[in-house]
């Protein structure tokens, strides 16, 4: 009774949500508009503001892709860790347990890709088994 049902398409079906969100978010990298609303911030009003508003917007776009089509997936989870990480940490208030809680739950979410992989209906699995099936010939 206590045996997982289904653990690798559990993980998968998560993978995939998660990642589609992170591009959703990300997309805002296109809209120029929405890029120069958040230079307005205090915590981009420097030097650097705009390069890292759009590092940032690029990662979660990136990283997403890279989680939801399960392809790089952990080097995908350790890039929207990270940016989320200076999300709720750095631009947000660090209180992730109310405040920061939504970029957080990111975090969670990409460590957990991270040390699990990508589970099924990923190309990172598909090419380890054509790789193992090359080699088996």
């Amino acid at each position: 009774m206590s045996d997982p049902i289904y653990p690798e398409k559990a993980l998968a079906v998560v993978r995939i949500v998660v990642g589609l969100l992170l591009i959703y978010h990300g997309l805002e990298v296109f809209d120029r508009d929405t890029m120069q609303s958040y230079l307005t911030w205090d915590t981009f009003k420097g030097g650097a503001g705009e390069f890292l508003v759009y590092l940032g917007k690029s990662s979660e776009f990136i990283s997403g892709i890279l989680i939801t089509v399960g392809f790089f997936t952990r080097l995908g989870g350790l890039i929207a860790a990270g940016t989320m990480c200076y999300i709720t940490f750095f631009v947000g208030s660090g209180r992730f347990l109310y405040e920061d809680q939504h970029p957080f739950m990111f975090v969670l979410f990409a460590v957990l890709f991270f040390f699990t992989g990508p589970g099924a209906w990923s190309l990172d699995q598909w090419l380890a088994q054509a790789n193992k099936r090359t080699r088996q010939k």
